[in-house]
């Protein structure tokens, strides 16, 4: 009776421990609305990007020329979404709206800009789909800088 408790005992910490080695190994979820780890995720806002992003931002998210300054009609050009722009300096929440509602979203009497609002044309699903695979595509450094900028405005 005794080996009988033991090998419960034992089989049940083995059981414990393995149960926690596997959450352990697990991804761990990512902080805000994003899923840049989600491989469907990232696939589906890759081809979402290719067709409704890529003509201003770049097929290689790169971004119009000197972005930084306004045009002749007063625009800002498309800035890049890759590490050398600035989306990844703002959170989920920001780069979200930003997206369905234009920056009309983030204030009042905003001024003018080129980028479209996709209120009407994507779904919020499609929007954080796009915004993950625009953040799959940035180096670990910058997704955890992304990350903790994340977690600061939870």
């Amino acid at each position: 009776m005794a080996s009988r408790k033991a090998v419960l005992i034992t089989g049940g910490l083995a059981l414990a421990g393995f149960a926690a080695a596997f959450v352990m190994a697990q991804p761990s979820d990512g902080v805000g609305l994003l899923s840049p780890d989600d491989l469907e995720v990232v696939a589906l806002g890759q081809g979402i990007y290719v067709a409704q992003c890529a003509a201003c931002h770049g097929a290689r998210l790169e971004g119009q020329p000197n972005w930084r300054t306004r045009g002749e009609d007063g625009l800002l050009p498309a800035p890049p979404h890759d590490a050398t722009g600035h989306t990844w300096h703002h959170d989920d929440e920001t780069l979200f709206t930003l997206t369905k509602y234009g920056l009309a979203g983030l204030m009042e009497n905003a001024p003018p800009s080129g980028m479209p609002v996709y209120e009407d044309v994507l779904s919020d699903e499609e929007i954080i789909a796009v915004l993950s695979f625009i953040k799959s595509t940035w180096p670990s450094d910058i997704r955890e800088h992304h990350d903790a900028l994340n977690a600061q405005s939870e």
